[in-house]
């Protein structure tokens, strides 16, 4: 767990939030890339079209770490990453999620990763998820003003994808508005409960054998598992299929407080963690942890970005692209070619 001799580059500038944001405060605390990103990717599974899309693809029981890798890396980026950067990736993964199309296999309708309403549900699953963890296992709860602020910065991160900005919640009450909102569409088909399931118990997949001390990889899954649990309502454990006492729910918080409090503290042990299990997210982040100013200290709005880098609005995007994929997948019957993917090597790492 020593410090990284690789020497850190300063970012391009600050990208889309400034160093003393909310944003920044609540996804550089470690209950992101464990407790939140699990819970994200965990609780999104219950919408059947991105089941499907996930699902159909297998890449989450192929290739579990690289899924991991790659989301931890997206999500870091938008946070702590320059505007160039991030306008690059956005535009990439519209190409990607072009691939992602089909039949939903329960209600025969047609699904489409970069549909809006999908993107919407990806996007506040995961800043709910992030900022849940960080009040529940972190220093505490966000003031409202905080949390109306967070909200406002999520808005800015919903123009790197299909989704509408305005139709970001902006306070607590309309966060829990949104969810009750989703509830009577939520399902769990067998598929699902499956992927949950696996979801959650990720970690000792995600932590590479070499270099993690043998018993380290089944405690840390026992205790992120129970950990994310504890954060879910009780609605979707029961659709899940997930039993947790509530004696467990308090007990794992409790000791979950005590440990992200150690992990908060002590910045090598997370440049260690990040770096086995999605290294190529430490570039990102360090520059934050190491307070290194860019070499253009500025904070751009997205709009000032895509004019600066000639990139369209995500939701504008390959549309070229994503009407031949149609047009092969639900007129020809074929399978959706690989455009994207192989370009997104080169930002996100390889898929395998």
């Amino acid at each position: 767990m020593k410090k990284s001799t690789t020497a850190i580059k300063p970012h391009e500038d600050y990208g889309f939030f400034a160093p003393g944001s909310v944003t920044r405060k609540v996804w550089g605390y470690p209950t992101a890339p464990l407790m939140g990103i699990v819970r994200a990717t965990t609780i999104e599974e219950l919408d059947s079209n991105l089941l499907a899309a996930v699902h159909n693809t297998g890449a989450n029981y192929d290739r579990l770490p690289t899924r991991y890798a790659r989301t931890v890396q997206y999500f870091a980026a938008v946070a702590f990453s320059d505007s160039r950067t991030i306008s690059k990736m956005a535009d990439v993964l519209v190409k990607i999620h072009s691939k992602a199309i089909g039949i939903e296999p329960v209600s025969g309708n047609r699904y489409d990763a970069n549909d809006p309403d999908s993107q919407l549900w990806i996007l506040i699953t995961g800043w709910h998820s992030v900022l849940k963890t960080y009040e529940t296992f972190g220093p505490g709860k966000l003031s409202d003003a905080e949390v109306e602020q967070f909200w406002a910065e999520c808005a800015i991160a919903a123009e790197f994808q299909t989704c509408d900005p305005a139709a970001v919640p902006r306070n607590r009450e309309e966060v829990r508005a949104y969810f009750e909102k989703w509830r009577p569409k939520l399902a769990a088909s067998e598929a699902t409960q499956r992927m949950m399931h696996h979801l959650l118990n990720g970690a000792k997949e995600v932590m590479p054998r070499k270099g993690v001390p043998g018993l380290m990889r089944p405690i840390a899954n026992a205790m992120i598992r129970r950990a994310t649990i504890a954060t879910l309502p009780r609605h979707m454990r029961k659709l899940a299929d997930i039993r947790q006492s509530r004696l467990t729910d308090v007990l794992v918080t409790f000791a979950m407080r005590l440990n992200m409090a150690f992990v908060a503290r002590n910045v090598p042990l997370m440049r260690w963690y990040l770096g086995i299990v999605a290294p190529k997210t430490l570039p990102i982040v360090e520059p934050h942890w190491q307070g290194l100013e860019p070499v253009n200290p500025v904070v751009l709005t997205p709009t000032e970005a895509r004019d600066r880098y000639g990139y369209t609005r995500p939701a504008e995007a390959h549309l070229e692209i994503r009407a031949r994929q149609a047009a092969r997948v639900f007129d020809e019957h074929q399978a959706p070619s690989d455009d994207g993917l192989i370009e997104s090597q080169a930002m996100l790492g390889r898929l395998a």
